[in-house]
């Protein structure tokens, strides 16, 4: 059994960590209110912006390079995770989606190519030997439109020039302060609408646009900005979900601690009874030999 001086430690270090944990809390819960504002103001934008431009594709007079369908040779998986740890199932839920997904690529005799966004996406396949194509790091709360900007240049030059057929995204799409679910999205080419009546009405909208300059100088604009708005949104879904997964965990960790040190300070309270009472024991003893 641990000795006093033992537990006294055991518990000043739960304690210490206690307080860690109850900081970095308090500081994901400003940092995640924040990072919801921002992705909830975002999401009606790009959900628009994205339907009107999928509807529109169908009646487009000349092809785009980014609405080109190609045979599947070789697909892009782009992993969007954090920098950081401490935040739970955050980054191990899209690693998990992530390896399963290239595995059913693979499976099917089709090539992969790996775009990694965040630190630890870049060390997961740095350790499994299958090196990135890209990699960014430092974004994790620090994120501005130029970052997506950036990785959505990198994108749309390779496709253009046909280095990858298609691009497949996996981040984690924000719910809830309590939820977040990986989500699996294809970025190129443009996907259509889902749904029969979201279809018929995208192309009824369509029908009755006038295009100026032109219909093809307007996608030329609008396709290239869609995919940074895509991906602008991604990383503020991702954001918003890490902050809130650090969040719970943190505040986890410290119930655990709360619950530790009450465990330790019982053990310890026992520890103390017991050896008052062997003291008294002692005494006791010691009087009745000397009675004797």
């Amino acid at each position: 059994m641990p000795g006093l001086k033992e537990i006294r430690k055991r518990i000043a270090s739960v304690k210490s960590t206690k307080q860690i944990t109850k900081a970095m809390k308090m500081v994901s819960a400003a940092k995640f209110r924040k990072a919801q504002a921002r992705i909830i103001e975002m999401r009606p934008y790009a959900d628009k912006m994205h339907a009107v431009l999928t509807g529109l594709a169908r009646t487009v007079e000349s092809g785009h390079p980014l609405l080109e369908v190609r045979p599947r040779r070789k697909v892009e998986v782009i992993v969007l995770t954090s920098d950081k740890g401490l935040c739970g199932a955050f980054n191990t839920n899209i690693m998990k989606a992530s390896l399963k997904l290239i595995k059913n690529i693979q499976a099917e005799g089709v090539e992969v190519s790996i775009t990694a966004i965040g630190k630890k996406a870049t060390d997961l396949f740095r350790r499994r030997g299958q090196a990135a194509r890209r990699s960014w790091t430092g974004i994790s709360g620090r994120i501005s439109y130029m970052n997506a900007k950036e990785i959505a240049a990198d994108i749309i030059e390779n496709y253009t020039n046909e280095l990858f057929d298609e691009v497949v995204l996996v981040y984690n799409e924000f719910k809830s302060a309590l939820v977040q679910k990986v989500s699996v999205v294809r970025l190129l080419p443009l996907a259509p609408v889902d749904g029969h009546a979201e279809q018929g009405a995208a192309q009824e909208e369509a029908a009755d646009f006038l295009y100026e300059p032109s219909q093809q100088a307007i996608f030329d604009q609008l396709l290239p900005k869609n995919l940074e708005i895509q991906f602008f949104r991604a990383l503020l879904e991702s954001q918003a979900s890490e902050e809130a997964a650090r969040m719970t965990s943190m505040e986890n960790a410290t119930k655990a601690a709360d619950d530790m040190i009450g465990s330790l300070t019982l053990q310890y309270n026992k520890a103390r009874q017991a050896a008052i009472t062997k003291e008294l024991m002692d005494i006791v003893g010691g009087v009745e030999a000397l009675k004797q």
